[in-house]
This record gives structure tokens, sequence and C-alpha cells, in this order.
């Protein structure tokens, strides 16, 4: 049965689209994904001819150095941002050329974005902005309540639910980031150095979360220079000046 999608109340049909490479649980499909961006009078090419394929359930992790392009990847894999060329396919469905307004929508039910400064809502609660995207998904009241207490327990902030973000430490902030993220129960989830700058003990405790999201089956595509996130990957790509220069299977 096909699904709608609820955003404010409004019903928009969910984009139902095959994508033209079909390989058995391959869940995103990047082709030949070209990014500039303009400087100036100068051209960054940021992504330079990208293809991959992830597959259901698979962890992958981005590394390179600081300014390799990973965060501009991340974000046209998730539909933040639109190649000048090439295609990308998501869950089925071709989000090259989708209009803002439906794309955000499939963003809403299909991705989970975790960013490296949180980008929580400053004038939210901790559980304000967790239930945050589940409103714009149409859930009820009631729903929206107990999955935000289920997350906020999960993730150790269950007395901390009521806290403004400027009240919450940056690991408690990011802990917040990743409940949000894991509201509408994503399959895709995108994370951006989502431990750099934080304590170790923090850190630690931000692994054990992907390990076990890895464990309940997402979809985990994360750029990170930590260890400890590398070893839980199924697949490492190496990026470098916009482009793949080599993938490591485990």
């Amino acid at each position: 049965m096909e699904k709608d999608i609820i955003v404010n109340e409004h019903r928009m049909e969910e984009p139902n689209f095959k994508p033209e490479l079909e390989k058995g649980n391959t869940i995103i499909i990047a082709k030949n994904l070209i990014k500039d961006y303009e400087i100036g009078d100068f051209v960054v090419r940021a992504v330079n001819d990208v293809s991959l394929n992830v597959e259901e359930s698979e962890f992958i992790v981005i590394k390179g150095h600081s300014g390799a392009g990973k965060t501009t990847l991340l974000n046209l894999i998730g539909g933040l941002d639109s190649p000048n060329s090439g295609t990308i396919y998501n869950s089925g469905v071709n989000i090259t050329d989708m209009e803002e307004e439906t794309l955000a929508t499939f963003r809403l039910i299909n991705s989970g974005f975790i960013f490296q400064n949180y980008n929580l809502i400053s004038t939210l609660t901790a559980e304000e902005n967790v239930i945050f995207p589940m409103n714009l998904a149409g859930m009820t009241l009631k729903e929206q309540r107990e999955r935000s207490v289920e997350l906020l327990k999960r993730i150790g902030l269950g007395e901390r639910r009521e806290h403004l973000p400027f009240q919450l430490s940056a690991g408690e902030q990011q802990r917040v980031a990743i409940a949000r993220a894991l509201a509408n129960n994503p399959p895709i989830i995108l994370a951006d150095e989502p431990t750099a700058n934080l304590d170790q003990k923090t850190s630690l405790f931000i692994r054990d979360l992907f390990k076990d999201m890895k464990n309940k089956g997402k979809t985990i595509i994360i750029a990170t220079h930590d260890d400890y996130l590398i070893e839980l990957a199924d697949k490492v790509i190496t990026f470098e000046e916009g482009s793949i220069i080599k993938v490591d299977q485990k």
C-alpha cells in the first residue's frame, strides 16, 4: 500500500519513481555528481564527478582532510543541496530536480541529519527541538510527547528536557541533535563529524549510539576522522579534492 506524507495537516503524495538502476537493496545511487561554488571571481569544485552506491543498512564512513568536500557530498546525498550535474536516487526516488517543497517533505520522513554544530533551535527546549520534526510530519500530540520522552531517555537526557540549548553542554546538545534526527524514525542517518570537539566520555557515548543505530538496521553515512566510528564502518571512502580516491570494503 502506498503511504501518504502528512505535513501540517496537508496531505501530499509521496514521490513514486523507480530508479533506472535497481540492485537488490541499494538505497542510494549517486551518479556523476558535480558541485561547484562561486567564490568571488573563482569557481571551486567541491564534488568532482562522484558516483557511489549505498546499500540498505550499510554503515559508511567518508574520511578526508578539511575542505575535501565531505560535507558537500553528504548534503547532496541527503537533498540539502543540489548538484550542478549528475543524478541522485534516494530510496527509489530521483531527488535531483525535485521541487523544494516536495523535497523538504521527502527529507522529513526519509533522512535524519546530524550536524557538527548541532543546529538546534535556540528558543526551543531540548524536548521541543526533538518534537519539531514530528510536528511537521503530522504526528499527534500524544505521539510526539511519547516519542520525545523515549528518545531523550535513550540519550541520557530525560531529566533535562526543559533546558534550552544554551543551558546544555556541547555534548548534551549533540545528543539532542541525534534524538531529533531519529524523531521520525528515518531509514537513513547522515552525520557530519558528530564527535568532533567533544570530550572523550561524551564521544564514547555518542559512538555507542551509532553502534546501536547500526544494530537496529539504519543506513548510516558519516563524515568523520573518529577511529572508533571508522571501525564500525562496513565501507570506508577516502575523499580528496572532491573525488573518491579509495574505497575500503570490510
